[in-house]
C-alpha cells in the first residue's frame, strides 16, 4: 500500500492521485487525464516519485486504455533522470512485462502516432537512449566523433539525404559521404528487433530509416568506416551498461 501524502508529484504531495486514477479508470475524459499527466509526468517529459508510484495501476488500466499506455511509456521514458525515486522504479519491475506486451499489441494496430508508441517500447525495453533520440528518419542527425581520428562527423539521415560530413555554420554540410544501409539480413541485437517491429506492422519509412541508422558512415577526414549505431551507443549508453544491446 502507498501513503500518497508522502509521495510527491510536481505540485507537492500527491494525495490527489488516486482519485486520479478512478477518476481515468471509470470516466476517461481528456480533462482527467490532462490532469493526471500534469501530476504524474509533467509537459510529457518530467518524472516524480507520484509517477513510478502510479505506474501499476496505469499498467492495469492499459489493457483498456491508450491514454493509460501512452502515459506509462512516458514515465518509462524518464525512468533515467533525477527523479529521486530509485526505489519505487525497482518496485515496478514486476509490471514491465505486462507494459510491453500491451506496447507491443498497440503497436500491431497502427495507431496514429506510431513513432511515439514505438519509443515507448523501446524505453520500457530499457533503450533509453533509441527512445529519446529516434526520429521519423525524415529530418534525423547525429553528432558523432570518428573512432579512428577523433574529428566531429555529422550523420544525416532523411529527406534531404543520407549521408555522413563535416559541418561547417558558414558553409552547412561539407565533404559529404553517402551512407552505406546494412542489408536486413545482417540486422542484430536491437536493431533487429527494431528493424523486424516496423516491418510486421508495415511502417516502410521506419524500416528503411532503420538500415541507414545501423548502417556504415565514412568519415569526411581520415575516410575510416565506421557504424552509426555503434558509435552512437557507444557514446551515450547509461553507465550502468543496463541496457539490452
Amino acid at each position: 500500500m502507498i501513503d500518497w501524502t508522502q509521495v510527491l508529484d510536481p505540485l507537492g504531495t500527491a494525495g490527489r492521485v488516486p482519485a486520479l486514477l478512478d477518476q481515468v479508470e471509470t470516466e476517461s475524459s481528456a480533462e482527467a487525464w490532462d490532469d493526471l499527466g500534469d501530476a504524474l509526468c509533467l509537459e510529457g517529459e518530467t518524472v516524480v516519485p507520484a509517477s513510478f508510484a502510479a505506474l501499476p495501476r496505469l499498467v492495469a488500466i492499459g489493457a483498456k486504455s491508450p491514454e493509460a499506455l501512452s502515459l506509462a511509456g512516458s514515465i518509462m521514458r524518464g525512468a533515467l533522470q533525477n527523479h529521486g525515486a530509485d526505489d519505487l522504479l525497482r518496485c515496478c519491475t514486476g509490471v514491465v512485462p505486462r507494459l510491453q506486451a500491451l506496447l507491443d499489441q498497440r503497436l500491431t494496430l497502427r495507431p496514429v502516432g506510431y513513432l511515439h508508441a514505438f519509443r515507448d517500447l523501446l524505453a520500457a525495453n530499457g533503450q533509453y537512449h533509441w527512445s529519446a533520440v529516434l526520429g521519423d528518419l525524415s529530418d534525423d542527425f547525429y553528432d558523432l566523433r570518428c573512432p579512428h581520428c577523433d574529428v566531429e562527423v555529422t550523420v544525416a539521415i532523411g529527406d534531404h539525404g543520407r549521408y555522413s560530413a563535416i559541418r561547417d555554420w558558414h558553409a552547412g554540410d561539407i565533404e559529404r559521404r553517402d551512407l552505406q544501409p546494412v542489408p536486413p539480413e545482417d540486422f542484430v541485437g536491437t536493431g533487429r528487433w527494431m528493424y523486424d517491429t516496423a516491418v510486421r506492422d508495415d511502417q516502410s519509412w521506419l524500416a528503411n530509416g532503420l538500415t541507414y541508422l545501423f548502417g556504415m558512415a565514412e568519415c569526411p577526414r581520415c575516410a575510416s568506416r565506421f557504424g552509426v549505431a555503434d558509435e552512437y551507443t557507444a557514446a551515450n549508453l547509461p553507465s550502468s551498461g543496463s541496457e539490452r544491446r
